[in-house]
């Protein structure tokens, strides 16, 4: 049985194996999990007998805070795309910004959009706007595929209600209202440097020639049955908004009350600001005011939800595991240990351990909560806030995607780049956008104790 320094051997080279099951072996971030978390768990002191127990144990806790609300989030996110809200808050932050601030208006979009809506179906969904954007403005096309990219990614890494935010929150322990405040604040100079101001330096670099064609500008609308009822630009911010403006009034009223915690109006948000019911009570609501502006069955979008979300609730409950089978190993106490010989700051190794899996596994949510199940635990012990953990194992998920990711593809494809423009223009902005994002992180560390929360 392993122990001591052969322990942290071990942990490495199960991490290869990960490495291994999942880009040569092309087996599910699901299954490679559960297999390496029982695999390190009967090379380590733990008695064989007890293994599979600690494995189901980490899974099932792993969910109990997170479970409901991914599958929740979802299918909220698939009433907004489906109802054509996601369109009109594109169109409507285009409005607000002018044509000629396009850039900042895309950025915005990014954010906003990718709260309630995967990376993928959103970059899909918005990628006719940014041509013919980019032929109405003149603007290269590389620019907006930049800032749409790196926004949507910065924002599904760092923002909840997105699952990965949302685990790593679980995970530190940090109340939601919280991290989403911070994880806002940490996202913006992110998506300014890697979005933005990379994007427009790129822009000069990889031009619209051979690219896009006045003749191809075409209206959202265009597809748009005539038949179908609209929705309005305040109707679809206002549902965005309602499930985060339900998660903060829990917060704030909380803060409020500090002092008489069980008072009837501190009660009362607490119930329903709660992070479960707060996206309970918004696919609701969903469900019947949206209603008017769906064509296909509400079978169908609840159908494509749970389609999305399987998954992605397997591969949390699995990364669960793992990390429950590396705290009863001790192996983060032999972490802890290490960093203070290297005296290698905690919020860099969040970082560079998210950064690592984030790159390798192609996959930002599995880096998240892999990285979280192991480290989130030890904040207390590293002597760092937990939020601040959180973030930097958050902005450690944004950049360096790889052609081993999906979304690599998908902007390569209906960003019409080649592959070395996509590394150029989407892997490079993604570095630079979690560098930033880790950069804002250690600034918000300088008020530790004096800021609410951290």
């Amino acid at each position: 049985m392993l122990t001591g320094n052969a322990l942290i051997v071990g942990f490495i080279v199960a991490l290869i194996l990960l490495f291994v099951f999942i880009i040569k072996f092309k087996w599910d971030a699901f299954i490679s999990l559960l297999v390496i978390a029982i695999g390190l768990g009967l090379v380590s002191s733990i008695p064989a007998k007890d293994v599979p127990g600690i494995v189901a144990g980490g899974f099932g806790s792993t969910l109990t805070g997170v479970g409901i609300l991914i599958g929740l989030g979802i299918i909220f996110g698939q009433f907004l795309a489906s109802s054509g809200a996601i369109s009109k808050i594109a169109t409507g932050m285009l409005r607000a910004f002018g044509v000629k601030n396009s850039p900042y208006a895309m950025g915005a979009t990014a954010i906003t959009v990718s709260i309630p809506v995967f990376f993928d179906a959103a970059f899909i969904i918005l990628h006719k706007l940014i041509q013919n954007l980019s032929i109405k403005t003149k603007i290269s096309l590389s620019t907006f595929v930049a800032i749409l990219a790196i926004g949507l990614i910065t924002a599904h890494s760092l923002i909840i209600p997105t699952p990965g935010p949302l685990v790593v929150a679980d995970q530190v322990g940090s109340d939601i209202g919280i991290f989403f405040i911070y994880g806002l604040l940490v996202a913006i100079p992110g998506v300014l440097v890697g979005g933005i101001i990379y994007g427009k330096f790129i822009g000069k670099k990889i031009t619209n020639e051979g690219r896009l064609h006045p003749s191809e500008i075409t209206e959202m609308e265009e597809t748009k049955d005539p038949n179908q009822k609209e929705i309005s630009t305040g109707l679809s911010f206002g549902m965005l908004l309602l499930p985060i403006v339900l998660i903060l009034s829990n917060t704030v009223v909380g803060l409020i009350f500090k002092e008489n915690p069980d008072h009837i109006v501190n009660t009362f948000f607490a119930v329903i600001g709660d992070k479960n019911v707060a996206l309970l009570i918004s696919v609701i609501v969903a469900m019947f005011v949206l209603k008017p502006y769906i064509k296909e069955d509400s079978s169908k979008i609840f159908s494509d939800a749970f389609d999305q979300s399987g998954m992605v609730i397997l591969i949390t409950g699995a990364g669960g595991a793992f990390g429950k089978v590396v705290q009863e190993t001790g192996i983060g106490d032999l972490i802890i240990d290490l960093m203070q010989g290297l005296s290698m700051p905690a919020l860099l190794l969040a970082f560079l351990f998210s950064q690592i899996l984030r790159a390798s596994l192609g996959s930002a949510t599995v880096a998240l909560v892999t990285t979280s199940a192991i480290m989130g635990p030890m904040a207390i012990e590293l002597g760092v806030s937990p939020v601040l953990l959180g973030l930097a194992i958050c902005a450690g998920g944004v950049g360096l995607s790889l052609p081993n990711d999906s979304g690599f593809w998908v902007v390569s494809k209906f960003g019409r780049l080649s592959m070395t423009e996509t590394l150029k223009v989407w892997s490079i902005g993604g570095f630079l956008s979690g560098v930033t994002a880790l950069i804002a992180v250690y600034i918000l560390s300088m008020f530790t104790g004096i800021l609410p929360g951290l």
